[in-house]
C-alpha cells in the first residue's frame, strides 16, 4: 500500500504548489523536484506484482522510501503551522486594529522559507540516495520499469474507475447466506424451539469464515423464532476484548430494560443484571452471544439471566472454540464447510449475472472450488474480486495464477484468498480498507462517519465535478462489492446506512496497517507495554492504560482515535495537543463529568475531524475559530455549547450537534473584531443538526443562501423564527433530509390552548407541507411541530418524500384520505399526539407503495380500517401506545404482503383478539405478531 500513501502526498504537494506558490518562494523548485521524483515512485510500486511485495530486499527499500515522504510531509506541514501561529502573533500584537487583514511580511516569513528550503533539498538528497541503492544491490533502474510488462494481479481496469459503470446498491443480505444453509436454519431451530422447558444454551461452532454469525442472523429473523420467544429477544456481540457490563447494556437496550441515562452510567454488574433480570422474569427470551472467545462470558453473563424452569428460554453462542461450547454446557451444533455444488451456486450468485453466464466459466469451477475448500468467506471474496475483471480467458487466468502464489505463502486457503483480494485493490481503495481496522471488533461502522473520516485523512481523490462525499460512497460501493466490507443496514432510498468488517478481513486490516505504517491499534500491544510514540495514526479499543500523556507530545501524530475511555481519564483534558493533529475522535462510552477543552485546540489548523462525544457536557472554547480547516465537528446527541466564532470555519462541511447551541449572539466589539459571522458564510456545509437559538432570530440570518445544504435539522426552535426558517427552506432546492422540532411540550399545549387571538398561535405557525413544494431532493421528513392541517392537493407535497415522521402535529382531521396519495411515500410514522381523532381510514387505492407503519402515542384513537387495495406492499405494522385501540384493525388479514406485525403497549382486549380469534388468516397473523419491545 505504500503507493497509496506515497500518492495521497503527491497530490497534497501539487495542492500546496499550485495554491500557495507564494508562501514557497525560492523553495518551490525543491518541492517541485520532491513531488516529480515521488510521483515516478508511485507509478512503479502500483505495478509492482505481488511477488515483489514481499520480497524482503525490496520491503526494506519500499520503508525507506514510504520514511522519506512521511518526513516530507512532516517537513511541509510544519512550515504551515509555523507560518500560521506568526499570522496569529501579528494579528494579537495589532490590539484594537485586529479588524484589518493580516498577513505575514517577508522579514517574518523568510527564515521559515529558508528552514523549508534546506530540509526539503535534505530529503531529495535522502531519496536520490535510496534510488541509487536500489541500483547498486540488483533491482532493475526505476525509470526504465514499464508498468505493461507487469504480471501485477492488480486489474488496470480496477485503477480506470470502474465504479463509474459498476455502482452497485448492494443488499442488507450478508453475502455468505442461503446458499447451503436451509438445513442448517431448521437443525439449530429445532434446538431453540424443542427439547427441555429449562432454560438452555445451544452453540454454533465453526472455523472463521465459516458463516455462524450469518446462520445465527437467519435464525434470530426468522418468523418462527420471533413467535415462540414471545418475551424479549436480544442480540450482543462480544468479541476478544469484552465487557459484562456493557454486554448487560445491550441486552437491557433490546429488551426493553427501564433505565435513565444516568442508571446507565452508575450501575455496576450487580444492579444492571438485577434490572435485566426483571425484565426478563417469568418470560421466554432469546438472548444471541455473537462471536464468543472466552469462557468467561458465559460464566459472567448466566446468574444475571432467569433460569424458570417452565419458560423454555434459550441463549445461542456462536464461536470458534469448541471449549467455549463445552463450558456452557450447550447444545452444540457444528457447522460444515460446503460441498462442491453448493460452493459454486454460491461462487456464481457473487460474480454476478453477467459472469455467471458466461460461457467459458466452467473451465475455472474446479480450481475455484478447491482453493476455496468450501470456506464461504473465501468463496464469497474470491467471487467480489473476479466480478470486477474483463470476462476473458487471460484475466481469469491471471488472478489465479496469483492466487496460487498467495496460498504457496501459508497452509491457510483463507488468508491466501484475503491477501490476494486486499493485493488486487486499486491503490485508491487500500487505504480506505485498512482503516476499517480502526473500528472495535464485531461492530456496526456508521457509513457517514466512515467517509467523513476517510475524507478527513485525505483517502478521497477529487473526480470530476463530483463532491468527495460522492466519490468516497463509491469507494464504499465497490469494496462491498469486492466483499471486502459487509452491509449491515440500508437507508430509505437504497444506500448504505452502516456496515461491518469479518473479523478475520480486520485482522488482515490491523496487520497491514501496521506494516505499512498507517496506524497502530492498542489491542495488539502486549500488557506491560506502550505504544511506539513516533506512530501517524493511533487507535485506543481497549481500557488498558497504554496511551499517555507523551503519545500527545509525538509531533507525528495525525489521527487519535478513542473508542474506549482509558483507566486514567485525567489525561482527556487535553492540555497540549499534537500540533499536525488532522483527526480526533473521542467516543468514549460514556464518562462522567463535562469537558472543557483547552484553548489551545485552536492551534490545530490541520484538523479536519473533530468528534466529542460520550461526555455529559462539552464547552468548546472561542479559539476553535482557527480550525480553518475543520470538515466535520459531530457531538453525537450529547449537550455542547459552541461560540459563535464557529461561522468563521468556512471550509466546516458537517456540523453535527444535535443538542448543540450556539453560546451567544455577538457583541458589538465581536462585531468589530470579525464582522458579521453567520451561518450564511458556511458555503460548503452538507449536514446541519443544531438546537435553535439567538442565531436562527439574526436579521442577517438567512438559511437559504447555503445551497450546498443536504441534511437539515433542528431542534428545540423557537416558534418566532419559524416563519423565516420556512422560507429559507424552501430555497434549499438540493436538501435531502429536513427534521425540525419544537421539543418543548409545555409551549406546545401552550400554543395548542391559544385562541388564535395571540401573533404565534397554532393556526400561525405553519400552514402546513406546502413550503416544501420546491424541495425536489427531499426525501426524508420529520416534523415535531403543531401545523394546521394538510393541503389536499399532492403538487404542495415534496414530489419524491419516501419517509415521512409527523410527531406533535396535533392534527384534528384524518390524515390517511391525504397522505395516502402521496405517490412515491414508503415509510410513515406518526407519532406522539400526532393525530387527535378517535378514526383512521386508509380509502382504496390508496398508499400503493407503503412498505412501514407505525402509529406510536395516539391517545385517541379508537378505530383503525384499511379499505380493499390500500397497502397493498405493506411489509411492517407498528402500534404501540394506542390504548384505545380495543378491535384488531379492519382489512389486515387482506395484505397478502405484511410480514410483520408489533405491539407494543396495547389493550387487553386488542392482544386477545390476535391471540384467540380462530381461523386460517388469524394462524398467519398470530405467526407474523410480536408483542415485545
Amino acid at each position: 500500500m505504500a503507493e497509496s500513501g506515497i500518492s495521497l502526498f503527491v497530490e497534497k504537494l501539487g495542492a500546496l504548489v499550485s495554491q500557495q506558490a507564494s508562501l514557497f518562494g525560492v523553495v518551490e523548485g525543491q518541492v517541485r523536484q520532491l513531488r516529480n521524483e515521488l510521483e515516478w515512485i508511485r507509478q512503479f510500486l502500483e505495478y509492482a506484482d505481488a511477488e515483489r511485495r514481499y520480497d524482503k530486499m525490496f520491503k526494506l527499500w519500499v520503508n525507506q522510501i514510504r520514511d522519506a515522504a512521511f518526513d516530507a510531509e512532516d517537513v511541509i506541514d510544519e512550515f504551515v503551522f509555523k507560518l500560521e501561529r506568526k499570522r496569529k502573533q501579528r494579528f494579537n500584537n495589532l490590539k484594537f486594529l485586529n479588524f484589518l487583514p493580516v498577513c505575514v511580511g517577508l522579514p517574518d516569513k523568510l527564515p521559515l522559507v529558508n528552514e523549508l528550503n534546506e530540509r526539503i533539498s535534505g530529503i531529495n538528497i535522502t531519496l536520490e540516495k535510496i534510488l541509487i541503492n536500489k541500483g547498486r544491490y540488483g533491482m532493475e533502474d526505476l525509470r526504465a520499469y514499464e508498468a505493461g510488462s507487469s504480471s501485477s494481479s492488480a486489474s488496470t481496469a480496477s485503477s480506470s474507475e470502474p465504479w463509474k459503470e459498476k455502482r452497485v446498491i448492494p443488499s442488507t443480505v450478508e453475502e455468505s447466506n442461503i446458499v447451503g444453509m436451509k438445513n442448517d436454519v431448521e437443525a439449530v431451530k429445532r434446538k431453540l424451539l424443542e427439547g427441555e422447558m429449562e432454560r438452555g444454551v445451544v452453540a454454533i461452532v465453526g472455523m472463521g469464515g465459516l458463516g455462524k454469525t450469518t446462520l445465527a442472523k437467519k435464525i434470530y429473523d426468522n418468523r418462527d423464532v420471533q413467535r415462540h420467544f414471545d418475551g424479549g429477544r436480544a442480540w450482543v456481540s462480544v468479541s476478544q476484548e469484552f465487557s459484562i457490563r456493557e454486554l448487560l447494556l445491550g441486552i437491557a437496550h433490546c429488551v426493553g430494560t427501564t433505565l435513565t441515562e444516568e442508571q446507565k452510567l452508575k450501575f455496576g454488574n450487580d444492579k444492571l443484571g438485577e434490572e435485566v433480570n426483571k425484565s426478563l422474569e417469568g418470560k421466554r427470551y432469546l438472548i444471541v452471544l455473537d462471536d464468543v472467545w472466552n469462557t468467561d462470558v458465559w460464566r459472567g453473563l448466566s446468574s444475571y439471566l432467569p433460569a424458570e424452569s417452565n419458560m423454555r428460554s434459550r441463549v445461542l453462542i456462536t464461536t470458534r472454540n469448541e471449549q467455549i461450547a463445552v463450558d456452557a454446557r450447550s447444545d452444540c451444533y457444528k457447522l460444515q464447510l460446503l460441498d462442491e455444488d453448493k460452493s459454486w451456486e454460491l461462487f456464481r450468485n457473487k460474480v454476478g449475472s453477467a459472469a455467471a453466464t458466461w460461457k467459458d466459466l466452467e473451465e475455472f469451477r474446479e480450481g475455484i472450488v478447491a482453493k476455496c475448500k468450501g470456506l464461504p468467506l473465501a468463496i464469497v471474496l474470491l467471487g467480489g474480486l473476479l466480478s470486477l475483471k474483463d470476462l476473458t480467458l487471460n484475466s481469469w487466468r491471471k488472478v489465479l495464477k496469483s492466487m496460487d502464489w498467495h496460498l504457496s505463502q501459508g497452509p491457510h486457503s483463507c488468508l491466501g484468498i484475503l491477501a490476494l483480494s486486499y493485493n488486487n485493490l486499486p491503490s485508491h481503495l487500500k487505504p480506505c480498507f485498512l482503516y476499517c481496522g480502526v473500528f472495535p471488533e464485531d461492530s456496526k461502522i456508521k457509513a457517514s462517519k466512515l467517509i467523513r473520516l476517510w475524507i478527513a485523512e485525505g483517502f478521497v481523490q477529487k473526480r470530476g465535478k463530483e463532491t468527495v462525499e460522492e466519490i468516497a460512497e463509491d469507494y464504499l460501493s465497490e469494496l462491498i462489492q469486492r466483499s471486502m466490507i459487509q452491509v449491515a443496514d440500508t437507508r430509505v432510498d437504497g444506500r448504505v446506512k452502516s456496515c461491518r468488517i469479518h473479523d478475520l478481513l480486520r485482522d488482515l486490516a490491523i496487520s497491514e496497517g501496521k506494516e505499512e505504517k498507517l496506524f497502530e491499534v492498542d489491542e495488539n500491544i502486549d500488557d506491560g507495554n506502550m505504544l511506539p510514540t513516533s506512530v501517524r495514526r493511533l487507535i485506543s479499543n481497549i481500557h488498558h492504560q497504554i496511551i499517555s500523556p507523551s503519545h500527545l507530545q509525538n509531533s507525528n501524530l495525525r489521527s487519535l482515535i478513542l473508542n474506549r475511555p482509558p483507566i486514567d481519564e485525567s489525561w482527556l483534558f487535553f492540555k497540549k495537543y499534537p500540533k499536525l493533529l488532522r483527526v480526533l475522535h473521542m467516543d468514549v462510552m460514556k464518562i462522567t463529568g463535562r469537558l472543557k477543552l483547552s484553548r489551545k485546540i485552536g492551534q490545530l489548523i490541520h484538523l479536519k475531524y473533530l468528534c466529542l462525544s460520550g461526555f455529559y457536557f462539552i464547552r468548546l472554547p472561542p479559539s476553535i475559530e482557527g480550525l480553518v480547516n475543520l470538515q466535520t465537528l459531530d457531538s453525537g446527541n450529547l449537550h455542547i455549547s459552541i461560540p459563535q466564532t464557529i461561522w468563521k470555519l468556512r471550509q466546516m462541511r458537517h456540523l453535527t450537534c444535535r443538542n448543540g447551541w450556539i453560546s451567544s449572539r455577538q457583541s458589538m466589539r465581536e462585531r468589530w473584531a470579525y464582522g458579521h459571522l453567520g451561518f450564511h458564510k458556511m458555503t460548503n456545509l452538507q449536514t446541519l443538526s443544531l438546537g435553535g437559538g439567538d442565531w436562527l432570530k439574526d436579521d442577517n440570518f438567512n438559511l437559504g443562501k447555503v445551497t450546498s445544504l443536504k441534511q437539515l435539522k433542528l431542534r428545540h426552535i423557537d416558534p418566532r423564527s419559524l416563519e423565516g426558517l420556512f422560507q429559507s427552506v424552501s430555497q434549499l432546492t438540493g436538501l435531502q433530509k429536513l427534521e425540525l422540532v419544537i421539543d418543548d411540550l409545555k409551549l406546545i399545549e401552550g400554543l395548542s390552548a391559544s385562541n388564535g387571538g395571540v401573533e404565534c398561535g397554532t393556526m400561525l405557525l405553519f400552514p402546513g407541507l406546502e413550503s416544501f413544494s420546491r424541495n425536489k431532493c427531499l426525501c426524508k421528513l420529520f416534523l415535531g411541530i403543531p401545523i394546521r392541517g394538510l393541503p389536499a392537493e399532492t403538487t404542495h407535497y415534496p414530489p419524491n418524500l419516501i419517509q415521512l415522521k409527523l410527531s406533535f402535529t396535533r392534527l384534528k382531521e384524518d390524515p390517511m384520505p391525504i397522505l395516502g396519495r402521496l405517490p412515491n411515500l414508503r415509510i410513515l410514522t406518526l407519532s406522539y399526539h400526532s393525530y387527535l381523532g378517535k378514526k383512521m381510514n386508509c380509502p382504496q387505492g390508496r398508499f400503493l407503495l407503503l412498505e412501514f407503519l407505525q402509529m406510536q402515542g395516539l391517545p385517541k384513537l379508537e378505530d383503525f380500517s384499511i379499505e380493499e387495495t390500500a397497502m397493498p406492499n405493506l411489509k411492517t405494522l407498528k402500534i404501540e401506545f394506542c390504548h384505545k385501540i380495543t378491535r384488531f384493525p379492519h382489512g389486515i388479514l387482506g395484505l397478502e404482503k405484511l410480514q410483520r406485525i408489533h405491539l407494543y403497549e396495547v389493550s387487553e382486549e386488542l392482544e386477545t383478539v390476535v391471540s384467540d380469534t380462530p381461523g386460517e388468516d388469524w394462524n398467519r397473523i398470530r405467526l407474523i405478531t410480536s408483542y415485545s419491545v
